[in-house]
């Protein structure tokens, strides 16, 4: 019989939420299914092409996390798997979808590819191929962040970097050694796991000496929380908690997310390794059935008024690959532009 780590109990009668931030969230997670959704039929119709990491099944997190940032403002560094994270982030669906597409109209100018999406107006500090990758990256966003506060005097200056990563993250050198100097400098930053129990083909359990995540956090003296990555009021209210912290210069803090992600590694992966009980106990914790659920039960909305959001993200998502389709290809003119920062 599968069984699975226990995961937190939040208490949701602590919960404070209109009826307004209910539905950006309910729509922000929608939104992110169903984008992911549509790029495994075009992947599959051939429209895109390298390998593509969808995020089914850990919007939670991202909704969680990113939606609760000053959008624009704070940094945002993420992994492969970084389609959702760009559009929580603020990046519109139609730039997403043209940088999978490889047009220049895409987010990265079609340069990119799935697992380089960046922004520098949303601040969106990129996606990484190899694992831990970003850690360093945010991890020097946060330090000018605290250089210009604490060195050039901007004394209102709180800015925050919150770094996505998974598991398999974890074990890697770049983890350690960012942690110990996010901690040792208190810098502002969230590092957030997204365990999601698989590192490509590698249990998390096979993979680690010790597999809960968040303890790690005490050997550099850093706060260290696990939540519900299923639940996305949980997962915002530890966010909401650790970003209060950075932005008070309390130091750096490290969430382990406990997620799932419903589809294989990436579009090229059979998913052959994980067992059916196992999708299966995961499946009837989808995030965006548990947060309609208590949209409904808390008549924070209706079921027409979600439904309207369901149609309204159906629109969106068509007007993306309306607009990738239609836009151009990048120009071999310009096979050198980009390559260095214009004058």
């Amino acid at each position: 019989m599968y069984k699975e780590r226990t995961v937190p109990v939040f208490d949701h009668s602590t919960v404070k939420i209109t009826k307004e931030e209910a539905l950006l969230l309910y729509e922000d997670m929608v939104l992110g299914r169903k984008f992911e959704d549509k790029c495994a039929e075009m992947y599959y119709r051939g429209r895109m092409f390298g390998f593509v990491h969808l995020y089914n099944g850990q919007e939670a997190v991202s909704t969680g996390v990113i939606k609760s940032l000053r959008l624009g403002f704070d940094y945002i560094c993420s992994t492969y798997r970084d389609h959702v994270h760009a559009l929580s982030a603020g990046i519109p669906a139609r730039e997403v979808m043209a940088e999978l597409f490889g047009k220049e109209t895409g987010c990265s100018k079609g340069r990119g590819g799935s697992m380089h999406l960046f922004s520098a107006k949303h601040n969106f500090l990129g996606g990484y191929a190899f694992v831990a990758e970003g850690i360093p990256v945010a991890t020097g966003a946060a330090y000018q962040s605290l250089y210009r506060r604490v060195v050039l005097g901007e004394k209102d200056f709180d800015q925050v970097t919150v770094c996505f990563f998974g598991d398999g993250a974890t074990n890697n050198g770049q983890f350690f050694e960012c942690l110990n100097m996010a901690a040792l400098w208190k810098l502002p930053i969230i590092y957030v796991v997204e365990n999601n129990k698989w590192a490509i083909g590698m249990a998390h359990e096979r993979a680690s000496s010790q597999p809960e995540i968040y303890k790690k956090a005490s050997v550099f003296n850093m706060e260290g929380y696990e939540v519900d990555g299923m639940d996305v009021l949980a997962v915002r209210d530890v966010a909401q908690k650790a970003i209060a912290r950075a932005r008070a210069g309390e130091g750096p803090t490290l969430i382990e997310a406990l997620t799932y992600r419903f589809r294989g590694h990436s579009l090229a992966d059979p998913d052959e390794l994980r067992s059916l009980e196992e999708k299966e106990f995961w499946a009837k914790r989808d995030p965006i059935v548990r947060f309609s659920q208590y949209i409904l039960e808390n008549n924070l909305a209706t079921k027409e008024e979600l439904e309207a959001v369901d149609k309204k993200v159906d629109e969106i998502i068509q007007d993306a690959v309306l607009f990738a389709e239609n836009s151009p290809e990048p120009s071999p003119n310009d096979l050198f532009r980009y390559v260095f920062a214009d004058d």
